[in-house]
């Protein structure tokens, strides 16, 4: 049976295996910054899981189940995630880096196909790695060998995937703090970032120390902004999800206990949908 969010959320050894699958997703985040920040945004992760699951149940066939612009826009739309200009501009990003491409026309030259590119594949392989070896983790399950074994699943599990993301109320509504970063550019590695220095052994602080001391080497690394990356944590201390041990830049710096369940929780929603994904992948 897929364990559900709130075993996952209640489980002891949660804490350790996020902080390792957070430091999993930060190294593919320095391998690729730029193709990693496609999934470090809300928005742009959503769109990009769109695109995908279009492109995984494409039928060559039938141009009407092609992954086209004007598909995938209509798709974006339907699910609220984004403006047609949005979604337009998100597909001219993909093609102008290189992450999707275009296929030879069909029958109907006016139709023009899209196609992830094996570097875009490779990625999203790796994302859903570093998800199955946590919920393996968890329960010493063997979902990464099947998926190992079986490569070619990722183009069943990965709509599966999808349409529980979009169909979450927890994934579209994030909570509080968590909302702050996920519009940020490149928010979600920050999170990442912040737990990845947090010790699992202090999780239950009101003030958890991360391994973040200068907000300045901390933006250059993630390549933002200094002056926007400071404004989202000025408000996030307002909120009271983070803070200063001692003198602002030159002590570490704390999350909130709060902060730190959201986190932990979104990452339960998340897993959650993973495994009952790959269960309805994986024959019984």
């Amino acid at each position: 049976m897929a364990l559900n969010a709130e075993e996952i959320s209640g489980h002891p050894a949660l804490h350790r295996c996020v902080r390792a699958q957070a430091l999993a997703l930060l190294r593919a985040y320095q391998g690729n910054p730029r193709l990693a920040s496609v999934f470090a945004t809300q928005q742009r992760w959503l769109m990009a899981h769109i695109g995908l699951a279009l492109h995984f149940r494409r039928d060559p066939r039938d141009y009407r189940k092609e992954l086209t612009t004007a598909r995938f826009i209509d798709v974006i739309r339907q699910h609220q995630v984004a403006s047609r200009n949005t979604a337009d501009a998100f597909v001219k990003e993909m093609l102008h880096y290189n992450f999707i491409q275009l296929v030879p026309a069909s029958e109907d030259g006016r139709i023009r196909p899209l196609q992830p590119t094996q570097l875009t594949l490779e990625a999203v392989t790796d994302w859903m790695l570093a998800h199955l070896q946590t919920l393996d983790s968890l329960e010493g399950g063997a979902r990464l060998t099947r998926f190992l074994e079986q490569p070619a699943m990722l183009a069943g599990l990965q709509p599966l995937v999808a349409e529980g993301l979009l169909s979450s109320n927890p994934v579209r509504e994030p909570r509080q703090t968590f909302s702050l970063f996920t519009w940020l550019n490149n928010g979600g590695v920050v999170m990442d970032w912040l737990i990845s220095g947090v010790d699992p052994d202090h999780a239950g602080l009101d003030h958890i120390p991360t391994g973040v001391v200068s907000i300045g080497d901390f933006a250059r690394w993630l390549k933002l902004s200094r002056t926007h990356l400071g404004r989202k944590f000025r408000d996030a201390e307002e909120l009271g999800s983070v803070g200063w041990l001692g003198q602002r830049g030159n002590s570490v710096m704390w999350v909130s206990n709060d902060f730190y369940r959201e986190y932990m929780t979104a990452q339960a929603v998340k897993l959650a949908i993973i495994d009952a994904a790959f269960e309805a992948c994986v024959p019984a």
